[in-house]
This record gives C-alpha cells, sequence and structure tokens, in this order.
C-alpha cells in the first residue's frame, strides 16, 4: 500500500512516496530500492514485490524528490552535479530516520545504484546491489540521454512518463537537464568507493545502451571482492530484460551475506 514519509531536506518539507513489500516479519535487513533517472514507485512494477515475497525479504520502495507521487521539483529549480550525493548523504539518511531503517541491504538501479555506492561510501550498510551504476560519465551515456531530449519534445515519450509521474516534466528536466549540463563531464565518484566497506554484487547488461561495462569494472578495480555479474541480451534495465537471472544472483548474495 503506498504511504507517505514527510521529511525535511534543506529547510523545506518534502513529501516521499513509499510502499513496503515482501515479508513484513523477515528477520534479515529490508532491501531499499533505489530507482532510475526516470523512474518510482511505479516503475518498477511488481519486481521488488515478487523479488522479496519469493525470498523471504521485507522491502521498501520509494520515489525520489522529483519523481513518482513525491513533492515535485520547481520547474526553475536546476540541480547540480552533486545532486546523487545530495540524495545519498542527506535525503536518505532523513528518509531512513523517519522509517526507523537501520543498516538495509541498498538495490539500486542506474543513477539509484550511484546514489547506493555514495551512501555505502559513507553510511553503514549490510549491503548493495547495483544494477547498471554510473561511476563516470562517458560518451555513450551522453549521446543516450540527447536522444531522449528529442524523444520527448517529438514522441509521446511525455505522455508515457505521466503514467508513473504526477509531474513528468519534474521527473524528466531534472534527470536530462543535469546530465546534459556542461559541469556534468566532470563527474565521477571512482576515489570514493574506496571507502566502502560491505558486500557489492555489480550488474550490467552486455547491450547497456546508457554505460559500457568499464562502469562495473571501475568499481571491481577500486573494490577487489566486489562480484561482478555481466548479463547477456540485456540492456539498461536488467530487472525488465532478464528479471528471472538477476533475482536468482541478487537473492543469493544477499542470503550469502546474511546471518544464517
Amino acid at each position: 500500500m503506498i504511504d507517505f514519509a514527510q521529511i525535511e531536506w534543506r529547510g523545506r518539507p518534502l513529501r516521499i512516496e513509499y510502499e513496503w513489500v515482501g515479508d513484513a516479519d523477515s528477520p534479515l535487513p529490508p532491501v531499499v530500492f533505489l530507482h532510475e533517472g526516470l523512474g518510482s514507485v511505479a516503475t518498477w512494477k511488481d519486481f521488488p514485490e515478487r523479488f522479496c515475497a519469493d525470498n523471504g525479504f521485507r522491502g521498501l520502495v520509494f520515489s525520489r524528490y522529483g519523481y513518482g507521487q513525491s513533492s515535485p521539483k520547481p520547474a526553475d529549480e536546476n540541480w547540480s552535479p552533486d545532486f546523487m550525493h545530495q540524495q545519498a548523504h542527506d535525503v536518505l539518511p532523513a528518509l531512513f530516520a523517519h522509517l526507523q531503517i537501520e543498516t538495509p541491504w541498498l538495490f539500486g538501479h542506474s543513477d539509484g545504484g550511484s546514489i547506493a555506492l555514495l551512501h555505502a561510501a559513507r553510511f553503514d550498510v549490510a549491503g548493495i546491489v547495483v544494477v547498471a551504476p554510473h561511476i563516470k560519465v562517458e560518451d555513450v551515456s551522453i549521446a543516450s540521454i540527447g536522444q531522449a531530449r528529442t524523444a520527448y519534445a517529438t514522441t509521446d515519450l511525455r505522455a508515457r512518463l505521466a503514467r508513473y509521474h504526477t509531474d513528468p516534466d519534474s521527473a524528466f528536466r531534472g534527470w536530462n537537464d543535469v546530465w546534459l549540463s556542461p559541469a556534468f563531464r566532470d563527474w565521477n565518484i571512482e576515489d570514493e568507493l574506496a571507502t566502502i566497506r560491505c558486500p557489492v554484487l555489480a550488474v550490467q547488461g552486455e547491450d547497456d545502451e546508457y554505460g559500457t561495462l568499464a562502469q562495473v569494472r571501475g568499481i571491481a578495480a577500486k573494490l577487489p571482492k566486489t562480484r561482478l555479474l555481466v548479463i547477456a541480451k540485456c540492456g539498461h534495465s536488467p530487472h525488465r530484460d532478464q528479471p528471472a537471472l538477476l533475482a536468482q544472483e541478487a537473492a543469493r548474495f544477499i542470503l550469502e551475506h546474511s546471518p544464517s
């Protein structure tokens, strides 16, 4: 059931949409799902519920500020290149405090994967599963995000996003404008990964249209104990392209690194 958390960020109230899924009585740390740059609670569809129910996990799915039914971004607000740091270091801790979540697993996709890495570099978590994360900006990312901008202006993309976001302009512009800003080309979090101490599963599709395998291999270079999973016949969204394989491997990893 969808609910809303009221938190404060930078002196203003934020309304954050969230939903608990899976086994409410699970003794394991909760699994928190962090969505992609155009995602929300709704865009995950039934993947979190099925993943948690099938494996005895309790899961939290939420829409970040600017997405889904959470507080939209004002039209005149432009996000800075450190917007993922702000989510990882400020907003997530406030949400976790409100919901009384301690030491969760983080399951992040795309921008959500980057946010999971940044949060784990500073705070205690049980472990992280990062799916198609970004640790640096690549030409392929910019090219695909530029194509999305064209599609938003010339196709029915806005109408399709309106199925998942109360304010589709907030969701699209928040993500697209910052990624295509000249200041973002130097964004890189590789050096910040060194302080991560928890188990890491890094997943990427071979056919990812938003990043090369240098992204997950870069994580393994900084954190040699990282488990890599490269999925064939899979693009940027393994939970849609190869959900059974992703669920199987992610659940195995979480259970291997959880108390008996």
